[in-house]
């Protein structure tokens, strides 16, 4: 994918990329560290190890689709607070 505000691939980072993944070409930096990170419920695939999150295996900020999961996932959130 081409680097917009949706997405961006920032091969000069010495971690690059910082998860292992099949394609390397779709794999967007857009969302360094995920701002879903301290969500109980984020969606993602993340394990507990020892009472700390841990998102090796989870590629949802990375994917070409990450950057519109995200901005649901938190407006969802937002409707839902003001709801209450």
């Amino acid at each position: 994918m081409e680097n917009s505000y949706r997405f961006y691939r920032n091969t000069a980072c010495k971690y690059f990329p910082c998860h292992k993944v099949k394609n390397e070409e779709d794999f967007n930096c857009m969302f360094c560290y995920c701002p879903l990170y301290f969500l109980e419920d984020c969606g993602g695939n993340y394990i507990n190890n020892q009472g700390i999150k841990d998102c090796t295996n989870c590629l949802i900020p990375h994917s070409p689709n990450g950057y519109d999961y995200i901005n649901n996932k938190i407006m969802a959130i937002n409707s839902e607070r003001m709801r209450k």
